[in-house]
């Protein structure tokens, strides 16, 4: 399975969002967190922002639901026709319910673990998800450093997937210094924000990114 870029926006500098999101434009999806100040310590940006981003970008939507009963908002946030819609499993009372209306609205459904999260709740939903994502940091702030014990839980969620198609995303201090070791654990999704809209050329080292694929 080729590997997917996806730049977090929460890096980009949005005094000048529309040139930042012009230096990304050979990634895959964009990458939109968004916070609500409850189920994260921190608040990011709501719909008038990504219907901003929307505007200035072709890229498709990512879009990482960080809030309390994101069933609430669901269907404003599909309005925005993302590619996917990623929930908490700690912030969703019926997850196999809110998946099936992700799909049902027309998304992909996707599902994030936080770090300190088993993955044995996911084994009887598998059948209803495109996407896992695996916090590889606390959830709520950019530039945090990877937890390496997440390796291992990569490589478990790995083996539970199988054959199915669905993506493996990684999200927290993910970087060219780590890529070679998410990729051999089975991450195929990759999350970036202070990695590539801090470095002097971010389309570049989206392509090393892409590169360190190639290269294993």
């Amino acid at each position: 399975m080729s590997i997917r870029i996806s730049p977090s926006i929460l890096a980009a500098d949005f005094s000048n969002l529309q040139v930042e999101l012009s230096k990304v434009e050979n990634a895959d999806l964009l990458h939109v967190d968004v916070m609500d100040g409850n189920y994260v310590p921190n608040i990011s940006f709501g719909l008038p922002v990504i219907q901003a981003v929307r505007r200035v970008s072709s890229l498709p939507l990512d879009i990482h639901l960080m809030i309390l009963r994101p069933d609430r908002f669901l269907v404003d946030f599909s309005s925005l026709q993302p590619e996917i819609i990623t929930v908490h499993y700690e912030a969703v009372t019926h997850l196999q319910s809110t998946l099936q209306q992700i799909r049902e609205l027309g998304s992909k459904a996707g599902v994030s673990l936080n770090p300190h999260t088993p993955l044995d709740g996911l084994q009887y939903i598998l059948d209803d998800l495109d996407l896992i994502l695996i916090m590889t940091v606390n959830p709520g702030f950019g530039g945090q450093t990877f937890i390496p014990a997440m390796l291992e839980k990569i490589r478990d969620c790995r083996r539970m997937i199988g054959t199915r198609s669905i993506e493996l995303q990684v999200d927290g201090g993910v970087s060219l210094d780590n890529m070679p070791s998410l990729l051999a654990a089975g991450a195929t999704n990759f999350v970036a924000g202070s990695a590539i809209f801090g470095a002097d050329d971010p389309g570049q080292y989206i392509e090393k990114m892409r590169q360190t694929q190639r290269q294993g």
